[in-house]
């Protein structure tokens, strides 16, 4: 009778040529992507854009003007007859005077009394409820006017974006924490680098491709750590953003597009002459589906890996992997379109108002705008799963993982029974100790955390 054991200590010469090839593949990757990314970073920059603003267009950069908090004290229904917002001949709906008091500014303690239209005293008014008006400073022996602005709602803003954070971070722990942390990140290049270079004329394209791959940089390698399947995730994510920013320059071209579909646009027009209007509509459509894409490119990246272990032809892995990335595709593209619907459903509503035939209402600024901000997305969104696909077959298969089993558990060698001399009960005291080893090694097979099993078997042996 014999018995067939297999080192399962050290890695073979033939493991760290395999790790050699996978980080020689993730270097050539990482780095022309790096340097573009910075570079761009760097070029579009905006710095001071003060220059660029027209402060004298709207209300809400003019001199003077300021925002003072105040709390309500009265509310009184009125009629709505010649209020500003209201509709005229409509007598059945009931609009109010309220009186609130100043809680800080030049008039700070004084009671105020301004009108609220119908939909908002509708929205449930009561005393004690904090508001946000407009204060007019005096001009020629006038006293200063107050309107309403906006209901202030900073603490259930706040209450509920810090439990939205601790729900992440209880469920996922540290990937959920480096998540949020990625959010605000994400944040902060929107406001800092990518409004800004819009307002100062900077190419819509390369500054929604630049703030793009900056915030999938930093949020990725966060959340998921520093491996090959996250770097094959984020090339994936690179070439749907590439796909859709230049599907949405044609487009917006195409179907005219001019970026004007609200008053407020007018608004940001004249606020910002050098801004572009169909700039915002291209960085919109690029912008639109980067979440969702993540997500997709992660998972696809996740499945090639964890398939890559049954072994197989690189055809074989890659129709398996896309079977997965097919009912994937399938759910997201929903998710795109229900989102945006969502997002959208007031404009959407206008559809029953207008009363027009549906397909002519679509072909309006309003809607078409957010119906190819949608296809784009979604086109961007399908094409990057067979590219991550095979991005992931090609790294996997160049650095041979799929068949690791082989070379981590060479050829049996065949031992008498009458050489065996290991006892059954130290075998098994020794099983959970290889069984996390084994663990651990699964774990990080794939991460940079650890350069010593790259080292050459000679180096090893000094």
């Amino acid at each position: 009778m014999a018995h067939s054991h297999s080192a399962d200590g050290a890695a073979a010469p033939s493991d760290l040529t395999r790790h050699r090839r996978a980080l020689r593949i993730l270097i050539v990757m990482l780095i022309p992507l790096g340097i573009w990314t910075v570079a761009g970073l760097v070029m579009l920059w905006p710095g001071d854009i003060s220059e660029h603003v027209n402060t004298d267009v709207a209300g809400y950069a003019v001199a003077g003007v300021t925002y003072p908090k105040a709390r309500i004290t009265e509310v009184k229904p009125s009629s709505c007859e010649g209020l500003a917002g209201s509709t005229p001949g409509v007598t059945d709906t009931r609009c109010a005077n309220v009186t609130a008091e100043l809680l800080e500014g030049d008039d700070q303690g004084k009671l105020v009394t301004v009108p609220l239209t119908a939909a908002v005293y509708a929205s449930g008014v009561e005393a004690g409820q904090k508001i946000q008006l407009v204060r007019v400073p005096p001009a020629e022996g006038q006293p200063a006017q107050y309107n309403f602005s906006d209901f202030v709602r900073g603490v259930p803003l706040l209450v509920i974006g810090l439990i939205f954070a601790a729900v992440v971070v209880l469920v996922a722990r540290w990937r959920g924490f480096a998540a949020v942390i990625g959010l605000a990140f994400a944040g902060f290049i929107l406001i800092k680098f990518m409004f800004p270079a819009l307002v100062a004329g900077s190419d819509p394209i390369l500054v929604g491709l630049v703030g793009s791959s900056v915030i999938m940089f930093v949020v990725l390698y966060a959340a998921h750590g520093f491996s090959a399947r996250t770097t094959t995730a984020l090339v994936g994510t690179l070439f749907g953003l590439i796909v859709s920013a230049l599907i949405g320059f044609f487009a917006t071209r195409w179907a005219h597009l001019t970026g004007v579909a609200a008053e407020d646009d007018y608004v940001l027009a004249a606020a910002a002459p050098d801004l572009r209007l169909t700039s915002v509509v291209i960085c919109g459509i690029i912008f639109a589906g980067l979440g969702v894409l993540n997500d997709v490119t992660i998972t696809q990246a996740s499945a090639v890996w964890e398939l890559a272990d049954s072994g197989g032809s690189q055809k074989h892995l890659f129709s398996r992997a896309m079977r997965i990335g097919r009912d994937h595709i399938a759910s997201t593209v929903y998710t795109i379109a229900f989102a945006t619907a969502g997002a959208s459903l007031s404009v959407l509503l206008l559809i029953v108002i207008y009363e027009r035939p549906m397909f002519s209402v679509l072909q309006t600024e309003q809607f078409a705008g957010e119906v190819l901000r949608t296809l784009v997305a979604s086109i961007g969104l399908v094409l990057a799963v067979p590219l991550t696909t095979a991005i992931g077959v090609a790294v996997v298969r160049a650095s041979n993982y799929g068949v690791r089993g082989t070379a981590r558990n060479p050829r049996p060698v065949s031992i008498p029974a009458s050489a065996t001399s290991i006892d059954s009960d130290q075998t098994s005291a020794r099983q959970p100790a290889l069984a996390l080893r084994r663990r651990r090694q699964r774990r990080t097979e794939d991460d940079f955390g650890d350069f010593s099993h790259l080292r050459d078997p000679s180096e090893t042996q000094q």
